[in-house]
């Protein structure tokens, strides 16, 4: 009877690893994870049954107008990359979502636009520059600015200048994309690859503890996490000082950090110092979540290719459960300790 009933064991094991002849994928880095093909996985962050289509607004990120920001916390994936004067800028993105207060919104760079080609994203801004302009234009992009569609508000009492004042909600941005006929439904599956299993990184390959993080963007900017063990998230600050939320007062917090390396240069002529990005090849960074971090590579194949992110063996990450920053940063410039 034992006997019998350690063949049937080990059948029974095969069939889970088979599937019953299709191909299961198993993360050797993380056995807990498994893939079967038309089956979707169950996790919270987003609804991968839903084709909706996602937006990107851009998100003013300088110090007197941070702490009048909000919404960045019902967004899955928020992107973070230099602009002129040393200074950074957020594109946030979101799906399935009715945030009723997104900004304060700023003004289109041209290479955020092969981030939200990368998502299939309507993209939300508030003026751009003469390279945005253009490519906006030559790339056929979904875009809506919210002052142009009157589908914005200025908080005037707040005590910063006029332009950092612009938010708009969520609906607005629905109904303004209905109204100028953009597909509304998307086939462009999510950037990244999401686990149903709590990920951990401690038997991967250069793993390295990853309690604090900080991304030096220039003189004037720091992006800095601090890991909670007890609620396993990274807390958001920006040069040391929490980076909190206007409406709920809380600091935002950080599932998953993706930093990736990219050569960032002036371009020429270009009297305001706007930057260009080489985000199209490959380059090296970090992926980082639950207190540990392990080198990765990135590649980007074409503007509106999705970045693929893999660990040094050639194996795709998946991600944890919860929402990710993506740091497109300058070379050798995180610190994780």
């Amino acid at each position: 009877m034992k006997k019998f009933l350690l063949v049937f064991s080990i059948l029974f094991s095969i069939l889970i690893v088979t599937g019953c002849g299709k191909k299961v994928e198993v993360d050797l880095n993380n056995p807990k994870i498994v893939s079967e093909p038309g089956v979707v996985k169950k996790i919270n962050i987003i609804n991968l049954k839903s084709n909706s289509r996602t937006y990107a607004f851009m998100i003013n990120n300088l110090n007197e107008a941070r702490p009048y920001q909000s919404g960045l916390q019902d967004a899955y994936v928020v992107y973070e990359m230099i602009v002129e004067g040393g200074i950074t800028r957020l594109m946030a993105v979101f799906k399935d979502k009715n945030t009723s207060r997104i900004g304060p919104i700023r003004s289109s760079r041209h290479y955020y636009l092969d981030y939200a080609l990368e998502n299939d994203a309507i993209y939300v801004h508030d003026g751009w520059s003469p390279q945005a302009k253009t490519d906006i234009s030559k790339l056929g992009i979904n875009n809506i600015i919210p002052d142009k569609e009157g589908i914005f508000w200025r908080e005037t009492e707040l005590p910063v200048a006029w332009e950092h004042k612009e938010f708009t909600s969520m609906a607005n941005v629905k109904k303004a994309a209905k109204d100028k006929k953009y597909s509304l439904t998307s086939d462009k599956g999510p950037l990244l690859n999401y686990s149903e299993e709590d990920i951990s990184l401690d038997s991967v390959d250069g793993v390295v503890d990853a309690n604090s993080v900080d991304i030096k963007y220039s003189n004037y900017v720091t992006t800095n996490y601090i890991y909670n063990k007890k609620e396993k998230v990274y807390y958001r600050s920006v040069n040391d000082k929490p980076h909190t939320d206007y409406v709920t007062k809380k600091q935002n917090t950080a599932k998953n950090i993706i930093i990736a390396y990219v050569n960032n240069s002036l371009i020429p002529n270009d009297k305001k110092g706007r930057q260009t990005l080489d985000n199209i090849g490959t380059g090296n960074g970090y992926f980082v979540t639950n207190g540990h971090a392990v080198p990765i590579t990135w590649s980007k194949t074409a503007r509106a290719e999705q970045t693929v992110y893999k660990y040094k063996n050639g194996k795709e990450i998946a991600v944890n459960d919860g929402n990710t920053y993506i740091q497109i940063a300058p070379i050798n410039s995180a610190t994780i300790k």
